[in-house]
């Protein structure tokens, strides 16, 4: 698995809208986030769709895979960030020029939607994608230290480093209420002890699972698979996806599963309940409530990286990104 060249300062970063819009993110804020990433020491521009916005906050489907290509093709971009999640970044993974993709590997970086898009690359074109903060996360003012530190970490170092739990986290709407926002203290839990070194493959769960039976899946067996879900999400949901995910794997080496928001619902019990179903997360390690998903902040995660960990002694380390 090819490893994109690092990102370093003064790199062109692009934004682009493989699901919603940027017109639905505020002004200010895009304001802030440009401001943050350049304050890094990159150099951030913009897809030339970026601001269509349809009846369902996205575009036609020829621009946003038009703004793919150009950021692949041009020379001067050395990474690309998506704008924000949505429900529809799988309508474009028919049209896209993979060839061209494997070609010019770059730096893709994003989450929830954006799943189903960073997957198929990494399938396709057997390079390392990123499952990590979209630029419109770098809006947000409190926990940004530890998401952006994460996301530097992976992006721009070549050393190995630990992975390691933020001291809180939130699940509030700081994209509306930057100043009022609850915190708790994080607390990585195990259900199942073990170690394991492996590919690390995954992302949002649903949306993952929306590749199976397409050329576009990539191989999860013999990975460490790492599942997140959203809002929208319940137990029940919650336990029908993850079957679905693992009667298509032969064998897992482990599993990490990132913490789930509030209005889901998923207590501790219902969790266990759901992972007792299935006798073979009795024999690999399990990992749950870790900083990644959507609650803030999150770490930035290699799709087709190397991963090692040993719940006993809380190690979580990334080894080739």
């Amino acid at each position: 698995m090819k490893i994109p060249e690092k990102l370093k300062h003064g790199d062109e970063i692009r934004i682009i809208a493989p699901s919603r819009s940027l017109k639905i993110l505020a002004d200010d804020g895009v304001i802030l986030a440009r401001q943050r990433l350049e304050a890094f020491g990159f150099k951030v521009t913009f897809g030339k769709h970026v601001e269509t916005c349809d009846l369902q906050h996205s575009s036609p489907i020829a621009e946003r895979v038009a703004d793919i290509h150009e950021a692949f093709a041009d020379p001067n971009v050395k990474g690309i960030l998506t704008v924000i999640g949505g429900f529809n970044s799988n309508e474009l993974l028919p049209y896209l020029d993979y060839q061209l993709i494997q070609a010019n590997p770059k730096v893709l970086c994003g989450y929830s939607d954006i799943t189903a898009l960073a997957n198929a690359i990494t399938a396709k074109c057997q390079f390392v994608t990123y499952s990590g903060p979209h630029f419109s996360s770098f809006q947000m003012t409190e926990l940004q230290s530890y998401q952006s530190t994460h996301f530097k970490q992976c992006l721009c170092q070549e050393e190995p480093f630990d992975l390691v739990p933020s001291r809180y986290w939130s699940d509030d709407k700081w994209f509306i209420n930057q100043e009022k926002r609850n915190y708790h203290q994080t607390d990585w839990k195990v259900y199942q002890h073990g170690t394991a070194l492996g590919t690390l493959v995954g992302g949002n769960l649903c949306t993952l699972n929306l590749l199976q039976g397409t050329e576009f899946m990539p191989t999860v067996d013999q990975s460490i698979l790492f599942i997140e879900d959203d809002e929208l999400t319940i137990p029940e949901t919650f336990a029908r996806d993850l079957a679905s995910l693992l009667q298509v794997t032969k064998e897992i080496k482990g599993l990490l599963i990132g913490r789930f928001q509030e209005t889901s619902e998923m207590t501790e019990e219902q969790l266990h309940f759901i992972l007792d179903k299935h006798p073979v997360l009795k024999t690999i390690p399990v990992y749950y409530d870790l900083d990644f998903g959507h609650t803030q902040p999150m770490m930035t995660l290699p799709i087709g990286g190397m991963i090692s960990l040993n719940t006993q002694l809380a190690h979580l380390k990334l080894i080739e990104f």
